[in-house]
């Protein structure tokens, strides 16, 4: 079963320098919570299509590895990343920005599934659901306090 978590907000930027923080991979590291012990090992410089993300977190005392891959790039409107292997059994973030009177709104849409097979759905209702939602929480605070 897959579910979906959104997100939007919007900052006091201008289109292409809102994009340009999301082209930055170290920007990832400053916006995840350190809870996560999140650290980017491994990525390009400069995000584009086919850039491949070695990460390292902690989840639930496990030390993980994630790969992701940006499969579609579209700047700066939109990107998505893709899991290639990690903590989910189906990772799809879809980022996607517009331009707005007060700065660019960024809106963010997650596809994911959890392991657990049959119990799959109380792995998301115990654990995963509202962690999720906490890292986007604290995502959306970081982006105001980095990004104005």
């Amino acid at each position: 079963m897959d579910y979906a978590l959104e997100r939007t907000q919007i900052v006091p930027l201008g289109l292409d320098e809102a994009f340009g923080f999301f082209a930055d991979p170290r920007n990832l590291e400053e916006i995840t919570p350190p809870w996560l012990r999140f650290r980017v090992v491994e990525a390009p410089e400069r995000l584009e299509r086919g850039s491949r993300l070695r990460c390292r977190l902690s989840l639930f005392g496990w030390r993980l590895r994630w790969l992701t891959e940006i499969t579609d790039w579209a700047p700066p409107r939109s990107f998505t990343d893709v899991q290639l292997s990690g903590p989910y059994r189906l990772w799809e973030h879809t980022h996607r920005l517009s331009p707005r009177a007060e700065g660019t709104e960024i809106h963010d849409h997650v596809r994911y599934r959890v392991p657990g097979g049959p119990v799959a759905p109380l792995v998301q209702g115990a654990f995963v659901g509202r962690r999720l939602a906490g890292i986007f929480d604290y995502r959306a605070e970081r982006m105001r306090e980095l990004l104005g």
